[in-house]
């Protein structure tokens, strides 16, 4: 029975290491860095964040499973072999991701910044409050999480809006594509919500120019920005001009282009912003290690892995 690498680099790894080996039945699992052992029985990897060029130092690998949605530091690697590459997708990092996105979008909806401070502060004052539906919500990223996010917000009473690449029919929401189709769903959009992969064509797409094109001027008192997708498609210097110069209302930012967040960043203390630690979509190892090593054993009888990567497309 062919083995398989665990190469899993962040404050999980133990737990994904002791749930993988609880589901493998009797299958040998190798983890990296301590116990790789003879590569040559190698032939699948589970990794995330796994350093460049160790899955090209595996002679005889059949495929990869990435243990995450974010697929873009895997496709970085330039020596990643040419082998099936799939990462986990389950119902609950689904939820578990909407759940995030309502939360915010209903924290800047009903103002709770603003009473926090005035909690802090002792100070009892109502303000007016919009109904959702006079809200105009936009979801940038219409995969299974983004459709997901966008039917659960629709639901609550939102006018919810989508873009995506490519075209799109979600029941009850509006939906733009492409290059054309971008500068009116913004223009339409009070608070955004990015749940973009990263590809070529979305780093650094929120930035000050696209904030610009958001509706300033509609029920919820300003535009905001929900980010829980990656790090790499915000330029926080940016999202701090577009906060100062009264642009963005406010921001709720689950991702960065480097992670950790540094300390010294002012995002930190910023009166406007609401930071999570890439929590949104928080996997839990007990839930996707039975659906991993299912997947390797399917994939051992003839059948295709789910959930696949495009190399191109870049998710």
């Amino acid at each position: 029975m062919s083995a398989v690498l665990v190469a899993f680099n962040g404050p999980q790894a133990r737990e994904w290491h002791e749930v993988l080996a609880a589901n493998a039945k009797g299958r040998e699992l190798r983890v990296w860095p301590d116990a790789v052992g003879d590569a040559v029985d190698i032939a699948y990897a589970c990794v995330w964040l796994a350093p460049h060029g160790l899955l090209a130092r595996i002679p005889k690998l059949k495929a990869v499973i990435n243990l995450g949605a974010g697929v873009d530091h895997l496709l970085a690697d330039p020596n990643v072999p040419d082998v099936p590459l799939a990462r986990v997708a389950h119902p609950d990092l689904t939820a578990r991701v909407t759940e995030y996105v309502v939360l915010h979008v209903l924290m800047h909806h009903r103002r709770q910044r603003l009473y926090d401070t005035q909690q802090r502060g002792r100070i009892w004052q109502p303000h007016d409050q919009p109904a959702a539906g006079e809200v105009a919500v936009g979801v940038m990223g219409l995969g299974a999480i983004g459709s997901h996010a966008a039917e659960a917000l629709a639901r609550l009473g939102f006018q919810v809006a989508g873009w995506s690449r490519t075209p799109r029919d979600i029941p009850g929401v509006e939906t733009f594509h492409g290059d054309a189709g971008l500068d009116r769903f913004l223009a339409r959009t009070e608070i955004l919500v990015c749940l973009l992969p990263r590809t070529p064509d979305t780093e650094r797409i929120l930035n000050l120019a696209l904030f610009r094109k958001l509706h300033r001027n509609g029920a919820a008192g300003g535009a905001y920005l929900v980010n829980a997708g990656r790090g790499a498609l915000q330029v926080d210097a940016d999202i701090i001009a577009a906060l100062a110069e009264g642009t963005l209302a406010g921001a709720t930012l689950d991702v960065f282009p480097q992670e950790p967040l540094s300390a010294e960043s002012p995002l930190w203390s910023h009166p406007k912003v609401t930071i999570t630690p890439h929590n949104a979509g928080d996997i839990s190892p007990r839930v996707f290690a039975p659906h991993v090593m299912a997947q390797i054993e399917a994939f051992e009888r003839g059948r295709p892995l789910e959930n696949l990567i495009d190399r191109h497309r870049g998710y």
